[in-house]
């Protein structure tokens, strides 16, 4: 991760959770493809446990069913990848830990895995939130397996932010 990747990231972060805060709104994480690195950024930041519940990775697809619940025949039907994985996870997160925004992260982070379908770089984002928020996307990032994650954690950043406050400039330059 270049510095300003950093930078960003940190800023973004710390927004988040001083949004989080002024609302009284707890987060938690369903990640797969970052490994933990949503969470990381957060908790590296003062005050993340003031807005923080708790992040779940579930890397393994029998991960993913276990923890998060997400249905095998989901997973058999549009693959692990896939933007109804992220939904579940990012719903599953927010039940399970009573949070009031839950975020589920999957893709391929490469180097190998792609496929013509969803290529090295394909990433599901999903947001579950309060009063029936739903909010998702997707991107195909380039470069390799760290630039990918890297790319990925300021973009579930931002999608949060996004939602918690959309008229705010973005998150990450």
């Amino acid at each position: 991760m270049t510095d300003p990747q950093a930078i960003a990231i940190a800023a973004a972060a710390r927004r988040l959770i001083a949004i989080c805060q002024a609302a009284g709104l707890r987060l938690a994480v369903g990640e797969s493809c970052t490994g933990g690195m949503i969470t990381a950024a957060i908790t590296a930041q003062q005050g993340s446990s003031a807005v923080f519940d708790a992040g779940i990775i579930a890397y393994a697809n029998e991960a993913k069913e276990g923890l998060l619940g997400v249905p095998k025949d989901t997973m058999i039907e549009h693959g692990s990848v896939s933007a109804e994985v992220a939904a579940v996870m990012a719903a599953a997160v927010r039940q399970q830990l009573r949070a009031d925004i839950g975020l589920g992260v999957t893709g391929v982070a490469g180097p190998g895995g792609g496929t013509p379908d969803k290529p090295v770089g394909r990433v599901y984002l999903h947001l579950s939130g309060p009063n029936g928020t739903e909010q998702a996307r997707v991107f195909d990032f380039s470069g390799d397996r760290e630039a990918v994650r890297t790319q990925t954690v300021a973009e579930a950043l931002g999608l949060v932010l996004d939602a918690l406050d959309p008229a705010a400039p973005p998150a990450a330059p």
